[in-house]
């Protein structure tokens, strides 16, 4: 089960502004309530409402240096790399108004070595995939926060990071990315997962097109 938020200027040469109905209408592979139960640490709660899609909040970007800070300070050198990503970090975008938050340690797998400073933080462990990049994911206490563990060499570190990039600088695949958000968030899901599983076609129809740009760059 891929986590539990899918990844993440003028367009570049062909890209489209346009939602492609095709392409959303194409048949995904959702999580199974069993592989959610499964990956989720604690009481798996049903959505009670829709999906909350709010517009941008300049403020947050400071609500993401503060939870930053505190993950600094409780795990210090064990920190390889906080970074801002998912929606919340494209200014501009409206998104769910939760934080999600990149951590590179050593060894995502190796729990005892961070855990328990992070718990001891007031961060809460939510998500355990061990079949998906050992990947953990914890809820934080005052801040709706999203803290997504991974380690160094997993592919997902530079898809997350190239989304949200790609998201910054391109206002076509923004807007048609917000587009799919909101008409998606009007649809009835169980789980949060579910709604991130819908938003696969078009995360992976804009994550082509940025890597069909830095291959163009690299060739000059």
């Amino acid at each position: 089960m891929p986590g539990t938020g899918n990844t993440a200027g003028d367009s570049p040469k062909g890209a489209s502004e346009a939602t492609s109905e095709q392409t959303l209408a194409t048949s995904y592979v959702p999580s199974t309530e069993e592989q959610i139960r499964a990956a989720h640490v604690g009481e798996l709660t049903p959505l009670v409402g829709p999906i909350l899609i709010v517009d941008y909040d300049p403020e947050w970007p400071r609500l993401f240096e503060r939870e930053a800070e505190r993950i600094q300070a409780a795990l210090g050198e064990r920190v390889l790399l906080i970074e801002h990503v998912g929606s919340t970090s494209v200014p501009g975008l409206a998104a769910k108004p939760r934080i999600d938050v990149l951590l590179l340690v050593t060894d995502s797998a190796d729990e005892p070595a961070y855990v328990p400073a992070l718990e001891a933080a007031a961060y809460v462990l939510r998500i355990r995939e061990p079949d998906w990049y050992e990947h953990r994911m914890f809820n934080g206490l005052d801040t709706d926060i999203n803290l997504h563990v991974f380690s160094p060499g997993c592919p997902e570190i530079d898809r997350m990071l190239l989304f949200r990039d790609w998201l910054r600088s391109n206002a076509s695949d923004r807007r048609l990315y917000e587009r799919t958000k909101r008409e998606l968030a009007r649809k009835d899901w169980r789980y949060t997962q579910n709604y991130a599983d819908a938003k696969t076609a078009v995360v992976e129809e804009i994550l082509a097109r940025a890597r069909g740009n830095v291959e163009e760059e690299a060739r000059g």
